[in-house]
């Protein structure tokens, strides 16, 4: 019987959200899609959705559906999980999603804090920075499918919302969970429904968490998840484990696939082509999955190792990302490339790959779901956000030890690395 329910809007997010709860010393299992059954034996369970960019009303009803299994498996705690650069458009889908669950939970107000400073997302009045830079001069502008052109989240879930939204500021997060629990109070009695929170460091987010210990919902990024599990263990109901992120022992081959055109996956590729061999298929002179995934088929022949990784990638600079939406509209080119990659996974599988990193978090859903994955016992960190997992999926019974990487996470040398850690 999980104590935290968790619904993740992406595949790559729930695995980093599974990991921040891992090393606060929760076992975690990400199960794929609505569970239909009983639930995993974890600590958390959290539900990876491909909900992100689907439209609204699909996003709500599959998160009420994930809630309801959650609750069913006795969940004490729901935790509605998106991405750290608040990757939605005006229609949402954080918005419409998070009040849903709170309509669901019979819940008044929700925090929303994304921070997550160990990979330099935080909030200082309501603005999120990525690095040094504001969300709209962060190259997040120029995503594909969720361009982010305003860094006030305030503002940004208010065209999303119906509720008021607002804003915990940096001042009172300082002082302690006590200051936030009064700020969180006199917003909810003035009909705000949400907040904002501001955060620059763990240290906050770990105060966030504790003023929420008593909350229905809690939404945000894997960050605000920090200090969830001590509320957990003061209430007597976490024991202490040392063992959280263990995993069966690794073995096979190797390879990385990445569809992400994210500023930090395209610095990985570059610096991979000076290590190990990287075929960098071009979706916009080959605009047909099952040609692209051919080319991909005939260069793996030979090239796959136990010892070295392979990189295939269909990532693109935004000038060659644009002119492919502009080709064949953005829909059609984002399942271009996830089609693509979910096949090139597949063949590596079938050929003895065990040890698989995926890069996107649109193409880490298509690549699982092509696996027939449906659940992931979470393992150590690679970088901060990005742990090994170990799953069983129909393409593999035997088991796969997968790796699945937010486009903007890592460092340049994460597929290198990867396979050492």
């Amino acid at each position: 019987m999980p104590l935290l329910g968790c619904i993740a809007d992406d595949f790559t997010g729930a695995t980093d959200l599974a990991s921040t709860l891992v090393r606060q010393g929760m076992r975690a299992v990400q199960v794929i899609g609505v569970p239909d059954g009983p639930l995993p034996e974890a600590d958390a369970v959290i539900v990876a959705l491909k909900s992100r960019t689907i439209p609204a009303a699909e996003a709500v009803a599959l998160s009420l559906a994930a809630c309801e299994a959650l609750l069913a498996g006795g969940a004490r705690q729901i935790l509605f999980k998106y991405c750290s650069t608040f990757d939605s458009t005006d229609a949402g889908n954080i918005g419409p999603v998070a009040e849903a669950l709170l309509d669901r939970l019979a819940a008044g107000f929700a925090i929303a804090c994304p921070a997550f400073p160990t990979n330099g997302r935080t909030i200082y009045q309501g603005h999120l920075f990525v690095g040094g830079h504001l969300l709209n001069e962060s190259g997040m502008e120029n995503h594909p499918l969720t361009p982010m052109t305003d860094p006030s989240l305030v503002r940004v879930l208010g065209r999303q919302a119906r509720r008021g939204v607002g804003l915990i500021p940096f001042g009172v997060v300082e002082q302690g969970p006590a200051a936030v629990r009064a700020t969180i109070a006199r917003l909810s009695e003035a009909g705000r429904g949400f907040a904002i929170a501001d955060a620059l460091h763990d240290g906050h987010l770990f105060t966030l968490g504790e003023a929420c210990a008593q909350h229905a919902l809690i939404t945000g990024g894997s960050g605000i998840a920090l200090g969830l599990p001590e509320n957990f263990r003061r209430a007597g109901l976490l024991p202490a484990r040392d063992d959280a992120d263990a995993l069966p022992p690794a073995g096979g081959l190797c390879a990385v696939v990445a569809g992400s055109c994210s500023r930090a996956t395209l610095g990985q590729i570059g610096l991979a082509r000076d290590h190990v061999p990287v075929l960098e298929l071009d979706a916009l002179a080959t605009p047909d999955a099952a040609a692209l995934a051919a080319q991909a088929r005939a260069w793996m022949e030979g090239r796959l190792d136990a010892a070295r990784p392979v990189v295939i990638a269909a990532s693109a600079p935004p000038d060659r990302v644009a002119a492919l939406q502009d080709k064949l509209g953005r829909d059609a080119a984002g399942a271009l490339v996830e089609e693509a990659m979910a096949m090139v996974a597949a063949d590596l599988v079938a050929r003895g790959v065990r040890r698989l990193v995926v890069a996107g978090g649109e193409t880490s859903g298509a690549v699982v779901q092509r696996l027939g994955v449906r659940a992931l016992r979470i393992g150590a960190e690679i970088d901060p956000g990005v742990p090994w997992t170990h799953a069983t999926a129909e393409a593999a019974p035997e088991g796969l030890h997968l790796a699945l990487k937010s486009g903007n996470f890592g460092a340049r040398d994460f597929f290198l690395k990867a396979f050492a850690a």
